[in-house]
């Protein structure tokens, strides 16, 4: 029977990390009073693994080769090794080298990731951007797809391109928003993610650069790594409200210099600043799309989020029969995240293309919850009326306890989307994810959102933890962050009380 490591091992191919590699992931790790380097050494890594920064089953730099990179004592980097070996996170093997791992009595709880689905239920969640279902619409649907589901048990169940029923109906949600639509153009995947690995998978593949915004979806970096393509991140500016703009000439710079093959945006509510690609910008894009042949893929996961009125039209209205332009969209954000289901929206032959192409990876979804979308989508206007409600308030009270509690910080002020963007006026998010993880609340670092250790000044925090929680996550967070070993004359002396 194979032991824990040899399974790790089939699970997670082995990687190897340079010193130099190692060192960027690490970012500013040393405190600053320089004490205690082994133990802040330790922590940070195990933050990487903790953030997915770091994967599983990757041999790390052999102690020597990263004191020389970080410039600390031999003795320094032996002794983090041997806290993380203590731990359970580090295998070794003399003469052959470490490798990062789970603990084998705890496979994937306490060492889950923060978009783990195994994450820890009892921690103050402000890492997921992630609401509850609405309730009684999807119990309502789910008892009537259960009905609607006689009439597909003669069948053998597998479908590539998705239910027909659930297709048409999100080709007449894409109509509605001014895109004409076709169901022969919508390929329905297990979520978004499940999306983009395929357009990866069909557009980039190893080697291919892929440009994206920085900061960006973290989970998209991760998919692009794994099909062994290369990030190529151009850096969004300042913008309104504290969220971003794009620098359209350096997305032009970028394609002609790097020739990506491919180029994921997130024009609506961009995960995470919330920023908001206007007309003129949207059009740009897709003409340097037609004359460059680079492939658009576009995340319209938080479209349907707005609360600030109606967003631009849809990228997809400026070439909607074009195969390099690829919408991908998901119910998670707006119905609920437990419903895998999400979609590519392109043209009918790229459609096919990538339904041939799914048959490798898996052979179709689940029928029962195609149905159960299929039903929800005609309640979706309202659904999302009362979440635009819901999400305004608590973007507002989020907004209100930081300015109280957090008054040197500079959150951003989205129109739309589930999370702030917060400048933290220093570099310390990552110190900060580690401190506030002691006393139960899980965050998000900003490094997880970029590229070599950028946004150590950034954290996401989400606002759709219900608020009561959120009151007691930012009183805990308070004392996180007054814990940290720097001046602190941001906070006020007492945490706020609980409303």
């Amino acid at each position: 029977m194979a032991n824990s490591v040899e399974v790790d091992r089939m699970n997670h191919p082995e990687r190897r990390l340079g010193a130099r590699s190692l060192g960027r992931l690490l970012g500013d790790w040393r405190p600053p009073d320089g004490r205690g380097l082994a133990g802040e050494l330790t922590e940070r890594i195990r933050l990487l693994l903790l953030d997915g920064r770091l994967p599983l089953q990757t041999r790390l730099p052999a102690e020597r080769e990263l004191a020389g990179a970080l410039e600390v004592s031999r003795t320094t980097v032996a002794s983090a090794y041997d806290g993380l070996r203590e731990a359970g996170l580090l295998h070794s093997r003399r003469g052959a080298g470490s490798w990062t791992r789970l603990p084998p009595d705890q496979p994937g709880s306490t060492m889950s990731s923060p978009f783990s689905p195994h994450g820890d239920q009892t921690l103050f969640d402000l890492a997921h951007a992630a609401l509850p279902a609405p309730s009684e619409p999807l119990r309502r649907a789910a008892a009537a797809a259960v009905h609607d589901l006689d009439a597909h048990l003669g069948g053998h169940g597998y479908d590539l391109l998705g239910l027909p029923v659930l297709r048409a109906a999100i080709a007449a949600r894409f109509t509605a928003r001014g895109v004409p639509t076709s169901a022969d153009q919508v390929l329905v995947t297990a979520g978004a993610q499940h999306a983009i690995g395929l357009v990866l998978l069909a557009l980039a593949g190893p080697g291919g650069r892929v440009l994206v915004e920085h900061p960006t979806y973290p989970n998209a970096l991760d998919a692009i790594r794994a099909r062994g393509g290369r990030p190529v991140p151009v850096p969004l500016g300042p913008g309104p409200d504290g969220t971003g703009s794009w620098d359209l000439d350096a997305v032009t710079a970028a394609v002609r210099d790097a020739a990506p093959r491919l180029a994921y945006l997130i024009p609506d509510f961009q995960n995470p600043t919330g920023a908001v690609l206007d007309d003129p910008g949207r059009e740009r894009l897709v003409d340097l799309a037609r004359r460059t042949g680079t492939a658009l893929l576009v995340d319209e996961t938080l479209t349907e989020l707005s609360l600030r009125g109606p967003t631009p039209r849809p990228v997809a209205a400026l070439a909607a029969d074009s195969p390099l332009l690829l919408t991908v969209g998901s119910v998670a954000k707006v119905f609920w995240g437990g419903l895998r289901v999400g979609w590519i929206r392109t043209s009918a032959a790229m459609v096919r293309r990538l339904a041939a192409l799914r048959a490798s990876v898996d052979l179709g979804g689940p029928v029962l919850e195609h149905l159960v979308v299929a039903r929800l989508m005609p309640e979706l206007e309202q659904i999302t009326a009362t979440r635009r409600t819901e999400l305004a308030a608590a973007r507002d009270h989020l907004l209100g306890r930081l300015g109280e509690t957090f008054p040197g910080w500079r959150p951003s002020r989205p129109g739309g989307g589930l999370s702030l963007w917060v400048d933290l006026g220093a570099p310390v998010s990552s110190r900060l994810t580690m401190a506030a993880r002691r006393h139960g609340v899980l965050l998000a670092a900003g490094p997880r959102f970029g590229v070599d250790g950028a946004f150590e000044r950034y954290l996401r925090l989400p606002f759709t933890l219900r608020r009561d929680r959120t009151d007691v996550a930012l009183e805990r967070l308070a004392t996180a962050w007054r814990q940290l070993d720097h001046a602190d004359p941001v906070i006020d002396a007492e945490p706020v009380a609980v409303a």
